[in-house]
């Protein structure tokens, strides 16, 4: 039985379309059962709807804490049942609230090597250290996600980008994201099979 993947995305969906996609063709033995985004205006949105995925948006509510927001998303997501839930853009830090209900099941993506640049502007931040002469790569990650720790769940899987300092940011950023798609398409290719043997 093909395993079912609910993703996360809060922005423009290219790692979601990389999911999409590779559903489509069998590369993943899988299929996408829902979006998630917390943003209307996320372009992940546009893609879900083109390939007949259902989708569901959840704002943050005035004044809500973190916590109670994580309890409805939880609740979002676990009514798609899935078998792994793919962080892919996805731009907040989940709590234990959320994270609880799908213990070893969440899958998220970092633009950084594992222990390296943690948080947000990953990309940036080491097109920085190059152009300073403090960095001559950076990489990829997938990882688990057990707890709240940013971006430090058990590793998955590693690729690491080399960074030209002659060249321009832009193609940094588009070497990496090419990665990422890569890197996560073959990482949940591989989780999606050892779940149907």
């Amino acid at each position: 039985m093909s395993a079912r993947l609910v993703v996360l995305a809060s922005g423009s969906g290219s790692n979601l379309q990389a999911i999409i996609d590779a559903c489509v063709t069998g590369t993943i033995d899988g299929s996408i059962v829902g979006v998630v985004t917390n943003r209307i205006d996320a372009f992940a949105l546009e893609r879900a709807d083109a390939a007949g995925i259902d989708t569901e948006l959840v704002t943050r509510l005035e004044d809500e804490e973190r916590r109670a927001y994580d309890v409805r998303l939880a609740g979002a997501v676990g009514s798609f049942e899935p078998d792994w839930v793919v962080l892919a853009g996805w731009m907040r830090i989940l709590t234990s609230n959320f994270l609880d209900h799908f213990p070893d099941q969440v899958v998220n993506l970092h633009p950084a090597l594992p222990g390296e640049l943690p948080g947000i502007r990953a990309i940036e931040r080491a097109w920085d250290e190059a152009l300073a002469g403090e960095r001559s790569e950076s990489g990829v990650m997938v990882h688990l996600v057990p707890d709240e720790g940013v971006d430090d769940g058990p590793v998955l899987a590693t690729r690491a980008v080399p960074i030209d300092p002659s060249g321009t940011l832009e193609a940094f950023a588009a070497a990496v994201h090419d990665t990422e798609h890569e890197l996560l398409v073959e990482t949940l290719a591989g989780l999606c099979a050892s779940d149907s043997s």
